[in-house]
């Protein structure tokens, strides 16, 4: 009996050894996947605070919570079983699937920057009412984070792609869950910090109502400036996925000159030009992002001018 439960003791605890292997090995799976697409997550956190810009206080961190559950359960649900059936059986679709939602990301980008300069008129659906309103900023955060958590997974899925299919799968998971904590837990801080300032000035030590007071006084150009990054962000991460899309399918010449030209700063810089290339090969994307932006936007609302028109001429 004693013989027995030692022999079993003993297959417990090389299991425990293996399992603590495997763990350790999907957490340095996790390590380099997020790392290669730790801009994306950067983009992310971005974009994210300008969906709550001009909302109540009170309102900010139950609409990042919806989100952040929508985040969550586009990388559960959706992206992280298609995209790992899609690379076992059909690799081949990652591609377009990742260049439609690029269109998706450089027409939100491009129409935004458009109604800012006053080139097109805000065409938004007007809402009434909280709940509507709530409603229409989660879907809209919910589907742009649809295709920026796409690449990350996808980014992170080619980084792990000599792996065995299930430690793939926990590595992906380790992934989807640790980014979304990460970007939205980012959001909360940024979006909360004006109130943590207030609290601060309160406080009786003078050094404390001095932090308090600035960062009260910083946070409304902090959002302004996410709001604007926010906008960069998409066109830039659009762009590059339409870019390195067209290049993966045979058209080279379009990121050949970006990567060129890349090269060509970075050899020319010496210690700085990692960043410089970098900055220029950020650069033409966002640019060939808000062309390309551009013209989907003024298709989208062509196509709806004419039907507008074709149901009052209708109506007569």
């Amino acid at each position: 009996m004693a013989g027995g439960l030692a022999a079993l003791l003993d297959d417990v605890a090389a299991l425990v050894k293996v399992t603590a292997a495997s763990l350790d090995d999907i957490a340095l799976g996790a390590g380099k996947a997020s790392t290669k697409a730790l801009g994306v997550v950067v983009d992310d956190a971005a974009v994210t605070p300008q969906y709550v810009d001009g909302i109540s206080p009170k309102r900010e961190l139950p609409i990042i919570w919806k989100i952040a559950k929508g985040s969550l359960r586009n990388k559960l649900l959706f992206i992280l079983p298609v995209a790992l059936l899609l690379s076992t059986f059909a690799p081949w679709a990652l591609t377009p699937i990742l260049m439609l939602g690029g269109a998706y990301l450089v027409f939100e980008g491009a129409e935004k920057l458009m109604e800012a300069f006053g080139w097109i008129k805000h065409h938004g659906v007007e809402l009434e009412g909280k709940d509507r309103d709530e409603k229409a900023i989660i879907g809209s955060a919910v589907r742009t984070d649809l295709v920026l958590s796409a690449e990350i997974l996808v980014i992170s899925l080619n980084e792990v792609a000599d792996q065995p299919f299930l430690m793939r799968t926990a590595i992906l998971l380790v992934v989807a869950i640790m980014m979304t904590v990460v970007v939205y837990g980012a959001v909360g801080l940024i979006v909360k910090m004006d109130d943590i300032g207030l609290r601060l000035a309160a406080k009786p030590r003078e050094l404390s109502q001095k932090i308090g007071r600035g960062l009260v006084k910083a946070m409304p150009i902090v959002m302004s400036v996410l709001s604007k990054v926010g906008v960069v962000a998409m066109l830039w991460v659009g762009g590059h996925l339409l870019l390195v899309g067209m290049d993966e399918l045979g058209w080279h010449a379009p990121y050949g000159f970006v990567h060129h030209m890349e090269l060509l700063v970075h050899d020319a810089t010496g210690q700085a030009g990692a960043v410089l290339g970098w900055l220029v090969n950020t650069a033409f994307s966002c640019l060939a992002g808000f062309i390309m932006g551009t013209v989907i936007t003024v298709i989208i609302l062509g196509i709806k001018k004419l039907r507008h028109k074709g149901k009052a001429e209708t109506a007569h």
